[in-house]
């Protein structure tokens, strides 16, 4: 492509990468941060902008640090590894409030700053992710794990991985080892490709981790390091094999084999504890999450004894907490793996079916069996496509809740629900982002909203009165300790 220019950065999309404009031609600058002037080369097509490297900063932003990680800027894992952590907290928060006033106008609620992290010694937080994945890849030496480079499906080698728990590295790094001793290849290299993924799930503590490697069958050659992993020094607690020979974005299979050890890690560090496998649903990041348990507990209209709907309830995370503080909850969760954790989770737990009821169907196929009236509060923590209109409908227009809780990470699904939910004579009382995965532009929200009278022919409720403000005690809206999902 043509020679180098120069360039000022005047925006991030929504991979996180800086964006300028060069004439009538959109460049997409990954590393860049808004405000420098940066010298580029155009590198490819990339829809309708064009891709450019950094060559050379000609003038720095103030927030621009040196990458900790040498795989920064290959590696599709960490797009702001050169941004200082409060610049990132600020720029999350501030990306979400555009969004929602985009969508609201005059009705979008403050957002308040992002929760961020406790910070190392440089500043940065580290070692916050307690599920590391990797995938493996084929080169001309052998078998290499590592991520996929950015918008593609191209394998960059790893040799280090700050953001994943260091037990975590240790275990993949050395299944790693054995399989390319073993001269097992990667799955998609040559008609004998076998591996595709490895998983480690452990505690935040380290003191238990299972991993999990992925192949797309169970074949002879997988026994001899599966083996000396479990035999060596850096061994997992528990070994798993699943098998995954279909085609698509999904990491695991539907079929898994223990070779050794116990299948799940139990993580006490939320207050319930839970037992997590490699390959269920459950948050990446701890120390975030029980920010973010705490949020939700806080989020509700009194101290115990409310009737609680927990929808996309997974294995408990918000469901078990609350039942725990002495409410009725009722779970709804699609997935059958995931009402068999929360039915472990709950026995383990000493929770009593009365106080927590667990029921295996699709939100939409619930919602219609409960009636105007059933619960005080509903929690709805939807994945990434956030919910359906007639999911929010459904809650807010004809359950009508007196609390309302909606936990987001993708904000531009928030920013198409809460309209609903205003719509249907809801006040929004806060909305809280907190950051789940530093160094990225992913960031976590909860909205706390509660029902209120509207004013007569305008469809709005009305302004919140000294009695309404009561019931919102135990908000937090400083910089607490935690919080911070890869994506």
């Amino acid at each position: 492509m043509e020679g180098d220019l120069v360039v000022t950065l005047t925006g991030l999309d929504r991979s996180g990468a800086a964006v300028a404009g060069a004439g009538a031609e959109r460049l997409v600058v990954p590393g860049g941060i808004p405000g420098e002037r940066v010298r580029v080369r155009r590198v490819r097509p990339l829809g309708h902008a064009t891709l450019a490297e950094i060559v050379a900063v000609e003038e720095a932003s103030p927030n621009r640090v040196a990458p900790r990680c040498r795989h920064a800027g290959r590696c599709g894992g960490c797009a702001w590894q050169h941004v200082a952590y409060p610049e990132q907290l600020r720029r999350k928060t501030a990306g979400l409030d555009v969004l929602l006033r985009r969508a609201m106008g005059d009705r979008a609620p403050r957002v308040l700053p992002a929760i961020g992290m406790s910070p190392g010694s440089d500043g940065m937080p580290w070692r916050f992710r307690q599920k590391a994945a990797f995938v493996f890849g084929g080169s001309p030496a052998g078998l290499v794990m590592g991520h996929f480079a950015r918008g593609t499906n191209d394998v960059v080698p790893i040799e280090e991985c700050p953001v994943h728990a260091e037990r975590a590295n240790r275990i993949a790094f050395a299944l790693r080892d054995a399989l390319a001793s073993a001269g097992v290849s990667a799955a998609g290299v040559g008609a004998e490709g076998l591996v595709r993924h490895v998983v480690v799930r452990a505690t935040r503590d380290g003191k238990e981790a299972v991993a999990m490697l992925v192949a797309t069958r169970d074949d002879p050659a997988l026994l001899e390091p599966l083996r000396a992993l479990l035999a060596g020094e850096d061994r997992p607690d528990g070994l798993v094999l699943n098998l995954h020979d279909r085609p698509g974005p999904y990491l695991v299979g539907r079929e898994s084999k223990r070779i050794g050890g116990p299948g799940h890690v139990r993580e006490e560090a939320l207050g319930p504890a839970f037992l997590v496998s490699p390959a269920s649903f459950f948050q990446t990041n701890v120390e975030a999450t029980r920010t973010l348990v705490r949020l939700v507990v806080e989020g509700m209209p009194g101290e115990r004894g409310l009737r609680v709907l927990d929808l996309y309830s997974g294995g408990g995370l918000f469901a078990l907490p609350l039942a725990l503080r002495g409410h009725a909850v009722t779970a709804v969760e699609e997935s059958r793996k995931g009402m068999r954790d929360a039915e472990l989770n709950r026995r383990q737990n000493g929770v009593p079916e009365d106080r927590l009821k667990l029921v295996c169907a699709s939100v939409e196929q619930a919602l219609p069996r409960f009636a105007e009236g059933t619960f005080d509060a509903v929690v709805l923590d939807p994945p990434r496509e956030g919910c359906p209109p007639e999911v929010v409908r459904g809650v807010f227009a004809r359950l009508k809740p007196t609390r309302g809780i909606l936990v987001s990470c993708n904000p531009e699904s928030l920013a198409r629900e809460l309209p609903l939910a205003v719509e249907a004579g809801y006040r929004v009382l806060r909305v809280q982002p907190l950051d789940m995965f530093p160094h990225t532009p992913h960031v976590e929200a909860v909205a706390v909203l509660e029902r209120g009278p509207v004013l007569a022919g305008t469809g709005r409720p009305t302004p919140r009165t000294p009695s309404s403000r009561s019931r919102t005690r135990g908000s937090r809206t400083g910089p607490a300790r935690g919080r911070s999902r890869t994506p």
